[in-house]
């Protein structure tokens, strides 16, 4: 009956949306959990996933910052957005920036302009 309509539409909403990422001309649906960082390179989005692979998304930055979830992804500088769950070390340590490392030592960096909001993040 109804209310089993309203159950199932409610669990596939509470579902971490898919998103469509393309390898050699393959779409491969991913769950955003796989993914370690998102990042521009040579006017495209790329998604790098857990097991190191790197995939293109057909979907600007920006537009991937308002689909993700905002506890889960951050922005980390004007061309990259980290998975916040797959990061295990952060050095706090240099000036001006903050390096962050992401699970299997995928190290990148926090930009300057960024540094200010990710401490309100963190709450430091």
């Amino acid at each position: 009956g109804e209310t089993e309509e309203l159950r199932a539409l409610l669990a596939r909403l509470e579902e971490p949306e898919r998103l469509t990422l393309f390898r050699e001309g393959t779409a491969v649906p991913l769950d955003p959990g796989e993914v370690l960082r998102f990042y521009g390179e040579d006017k495209e989005v790329r998604a790098q996933t857990l097991d190191g692979a790197v995939y293109t998304v057909r979907l600007r930055l920006y537009e991937l910052g308002e689909r993700l979830d905002r506890k889960a992804f951050v922005r980390v500088s004007h061309s990259e957005i980290v998975n916040w769950k797959r990061v295990t070390a952060l050095d706090l340590s240099l000036s001006g920036t903050i390096r962050v490392t992401l699970e299997g030592g995928v190290v990148t960096y926090v930009s300057r302009r960024y540094v200010k909001k990710i401490k309100e993040v963190l709450g430091i």
